[in-house]
């Protein structure tokens, strides 16, 4: 029986961690993320809701360590819980992935439309007000589809492409915000809370969830990893990424409230880069940060799409839908079909354009949520009910029940009516969207 190729390393497993949480968020909606939260306020937002996820990362190297398997959520919760459950899960934690592969197909082509504004033309249709160009869409199809390609192709070819895009990035971004952070001044901060702090702070950690998913997409790769690799460096690669990716969120939104009146640019279409650029009073920052940002698209576009192929895979192999989707391709010994369909199903929904970019983010932030609460409680089920297979100490407990609760509040703070900063009509349509899908698919299969 073929099966999937055994090539990644414990480097690989980092950069598909880290590579796959952040993305280019820092530079498309970071006047968003600053009126959420002010200065301060989106700052502290991402280190505590970084630190909140360090439990959640525990719990998921355990579980990865004990089945290292690329049904992921889905093969957690199968063990120890109902089927209906485990599909559930998976099918939230599919959404949570792919759902980044649109945002980042859109958001090349608004990047490459500041870099030349002659994209910024033929409009073809409107969603939400917003307008749709020909070439965006251009764009973003095909780097969707040389993406689709590399996967199809082989892990390898992906895993290298993660790597340099990756270390391209932590590179790019330390040259920019040294050269920004030395002309900054501490009078460009205020306001640093943009409501009572309390309220910033929350409206940012409700967003977190979304610009931090990604570290426990290594356990996605697990049946990938190199005959020589040891399973230690899930558990390693999975709190590298929560820790770096935390900081790198907390550094780019300290220096562009730094470098600039960041109050002021919030009309800017990309604010980072205008506030780099007034700091240096130069051109070369423009291209660098520019530079940066599409490293980090790349790279985030192919890690997620590498999570949601193996979830839907997984979610074929298990026959909780239809069995085609779990096939391997004899020859690249990749699951082939499963990245056929979601780059097909990523070209199909960034015809949304633009508008898809926040109402995304308020979604992806709950299925995530939902598929870490799950993996908790399998956790919890298993050290209880099979300690054969997940064997945990009393304070190891303690840790995977504060996950739990920690996945829970982050989502209820996006359902609850009374929260600030609760879901739209817009976010609920797009959520029951899914769920209907996801009947649709486990009827059909």
């Amino acid at each position: 029986m073929t099966t999937l190729a055994r090539k990644l390393r414990s480097v690989d497993y980092f950069t598909l961690g880290w590579g796959t949480m952040v993305g280019v968020g820092w530079l498309v909606i970071m006047d968003d993320w600053l009126l959420r939260g002010g200065s301060l306020g989106t700052g502290l937002g991402f280190l505590i809701g970084g630190a909140l996820l360090l439990p959640i990362g525990w719990v998921y190297g355990k579980l990865v360590i004990a089945m290292p398997d690329a049904a992921g959520e889905i093969a957690y919760t199968s063990a120890v819980f109902p089927r209906g459950i485990s599909f559930a899960t998976g099918w939230m934690m599919t959404l949570a992935y792919f759902i980044v592969c649109p945002w980042e197909a859109v958001a090349v082509g608004r990047i490459a439309a500041y870099i030349f504004p002659r994209l910024d033309s033929t409009e073809i249709y409107r969603v939400a007000g917003r307008p749709v160009y020909l070439p965006h869409l251009a764009v973003g199809l095909a780097l969707t589809v040389v993406l689709t390609v590399l996967n199809y192709r082989g892990v390898r070819l992906s895993a290298t492409f993660q790597n340099w895009t990756s270390f391209g990035t932590l590179a790019l971004f330390v040259v920019f915000v040294v050269a920004g952070v030395s002309r900054g001044m501490v009078i460009h901060l205020p306001p640093l809370f943009t409501h009572r702090p309390i309220i910033s702070i929350l409206l940012v950690i409700q967003i977190v969830p979304y610009f931090m998913t990604g570290f426990e997409s290594v356990g996605k790769a697990a049946e990938e990893a190199d005959p020589e690799f040891r399973a230690r460096g899930f558990f390693r690669a999975i709190w590298m990424a929560i820790l770096i990716g935390t900081f790198f969120y907390a550094s780019i939104v300290a220096a562009v409230a730094f470098v600039a009146p960041w109050r002021l640019l919030t009309t800017e279409k990309f604010m980072t880069v205008v506030a780099f650029e007034r700091a240096v009073a130069s051109r070369w920052i423009v291209n660098v940060v520019l530079a940066a940002a599409l490293l980090s698209l790349f790279k985030c576009f192919n890690g997620n799409f590498v999570a949601a192929s193996r979830l839907f895979f997984a979610l074929g192999r298990c026959g909780m839908i239809a069995p085609t989707a779990g096939r391997i391709h004899p020859k690249f010994q990749t699951p082939s079909l499963a990245v056929l369909c979601v780059g097909i199903a990523t070209g199909v929904c960034m015809l949304l354009g633009d508008a898809i970019l926040v109402p995304v983010t308020e979604v992806g932030s709950v299925a995530c949520a939902v598929g870490w609460a799950a993996a908790c409680a399998a956790c919890l089920a298993l050290a209880l009910w099979k300690p054969d297979v997940v064997k945990v100490s009393a304070a190891g407990k303690a840790v995977a029940v504060l996950g739990l609760v920690v996945a829970i509040a982050l989502a209820l703070m996006k359902i609850v009516p009374i929260i600030p900063g609760h879901f739209t009509v817009y976010e609920w349509l797009a959520l029951a969207v899914w769920c209907i899908l996801g009947a649709v698919a486990a009827a059909a299969k």
